[in-house]
């Protein structure tokens, strides 16, 4: 997949530096553009080092000062205990979360009461101007749609007035590595970051005469569009590939994709070789004894599987289990080298680190989980959308919003990797609940699922084949 938003950030460098246009010799030069402007905006601040240059620019441009070629002017927020309306006044608000992709999203502005519109009515944006946002999301930059020319600016964003300029060439500017670099430099770091209006004035950008400004954002703009249709079609690509995996595992786990083959033996021995190991484990007190479990009901079954597999229930395969976090306010317990595996961390099939690690004095009150054993996170917004599932492929602990299944014999845990996969539509469907602030799992429930089993041989025939097709779509 092509990289489009690092595309971006490489073409506005391209553009500031004056690679991606032709200077020519009847734009005049940005000296007499800078005169130009002092005459409406003369603004005194300090020169230019030559150390503070990060790099060479075409002869006719100079480096300038935003604050010396335009004013920066601040928003306001409404009086304290006063909220916002979605009543329309007539008196737009803009937020920070309304201004998106280099300009503002209008469907969901709020707007000012007009009892208290007299108090901030100055603080406005008009359609010429050029935003910047100055708190809590720092450095975002763009336009005003004329459908809200003179609306009220939160305190949060300053507004960039300006002549002689460019406005879409500023916001190219803005947005480009040289002056974002020099916003995190700039950022203050109190109780809440701040951008103040003198740093903003310091800003160093290069100045390009006005023609050639118009031209650049002709290049720019030409070059992004082009980049919108490999986004759309790489969106696409990826929508089609991921509906094109979930049918080829579906196929898979109902026995479609390979051959059933007598020398295979049936479920049932495999069943039975498995219920034989829980009895032995069960025997020498490894695992506790459960209730037996009930005979599955054809109106469980959601499909038809080949004659010598079986559906089985899924905890008969093994046992579920929680982990836990050890105190984060011991240093002894963190940074050691016993991989300690959160939800942040099941983003593949299989997990061979973490992120944060314990040290065997916090895992001395855990159980560490064998490479093999099945995770799935069992508590998390994300169960929405999509059940996180990974096999372990080193010995690990985990947190307490994830489930361990340890099944009774390893060698099943790439095929229940795969039916969980398959039946994750079901899944999501009858297995989860909403609770007040994240969805989980209804475990016993879940855990009592039926999923189908074939064979070990065929299993394992199942999981090579969607390995190598599954790997090839990417």
């Amino acid at each position: 997949m092509i990289d489009t938003k690092a595309l971006r950030s490489r073409i506005l460098d391209l553009a500031i530096q004056g690679k991606l246009t032709e200077q020519l010799e009847s734009d005049g030069t940005a000296e007499e553009l800078y005169q130009q402007i002092k005459k409406e905006h003369n603004k005194a601040l300090s020169s230019i080092k030559s150390e503070d240059i990060p790099f060479l620019i075409p002869n006719n441009w100079k480096w300038v000062r935003l604050g010396e070629i335009a004013s920066i002017l601040g928003g306001k927020r409404i009086p304290a205990g006063r909220n916002l309306t979605s009543e329309n006044t007539g008196h737009k608000y803009i937020r920070v979360s309304d201004m998106k992709n280099m300009s503002v999203e209008t469907s969901n502005l709020l707007f000012v009461p007009e009892d208290i519109y007299p108090s901030i009515s100055r603080y406005i944006i008009n359609k010429e101007d050029v935003y910047i946002t100055v708190a809590g999301t720092i450095g975002k930059v763009g336009t005003i749609p004329d459908e809200i020319d003179g609306a009220n600016l939160t305190e949060n964003a300053d507004r960039l007035v300006f002549k002689f300029l460019d406005k879409k060439w500023l916001v190219f500017s803005l947005l480009s590595n040289t002056v974002q670099k020099q916003i995190s430099f700039l950022t203050t770091q109190v109780a809440q970051p701040k951008l103040a209006i003198k740093k903003i004035q310091e800003f160093i950008l290069p100045l390009p005469p006005l023609a050639e400004q118009k031209r650049i954002v002709a290049c720019v703009e030409e070059i992004f569009r082009l980049l919108d249709t490999i986004d759309a079609a790489q969106e696409q690509y990826s929508a089609d590939a991921e509906s094109l995996k979930a049918k080829l595992i579906t196929a898979g786990i109902q026995g479609k994709l390979t051959e059933q083959l007598e020398s295979d033996g049936t479920a049932e021995e495999l069943y039975q070789q498995i219920q034989a190991e829980k009895q032995r484990l069960i025997k020498e007190g490894k695992i506790k004894k459960e209730k037996t479990l009930p005979e599955i009901t054809p109106d469980e079954i959601p499909f038809d599987i080949p004659e010598n597999w079986k559906w089985v229930r899924l905890k008969s395969l093994g046992q579920f289990s929680s982990g836990k976090t050890p105190s984060m306010s011991e240093p002894a317990f963190w940074n050691g080298s016993i991989a300690w595996v959160s939800s942040k961390d099941m983003k593949k099939t299989i997990i061979t680190d973490s992120e944060m690690h314990i040290t065997e004095l916090a895992a001395e009150d855990m159980k560490i989980h064998p490479a093999g054993t099945l995770l799935l996170v069992a508590r998390s917004g994300i169960l929405r959308h999509s059940l996180p599932l990974c096999v372990l492929g080193v010995d690990s602990t985990i947190n307490q919003d994830i489930k361990a299944f340890s099944l009774h014999d390893l060698s099943l845990s790439k095929w229940v990797y795969y039916a969980l996969k398959g039946l994750e539509p079901l899944i999501l469907k009858e297995y989860v609940k909403a609770m007040t602030t994240v969805e989980s799992l209804k475990f016993e429930e879940f855990s009592s699922m039926p999923i189908p089993l074939p064979p070990l041989a065929e299993q394992k025939r199942i999981a090579d084949k969607l390995d190598e097709v599954l790997g090839a779509i990417g």
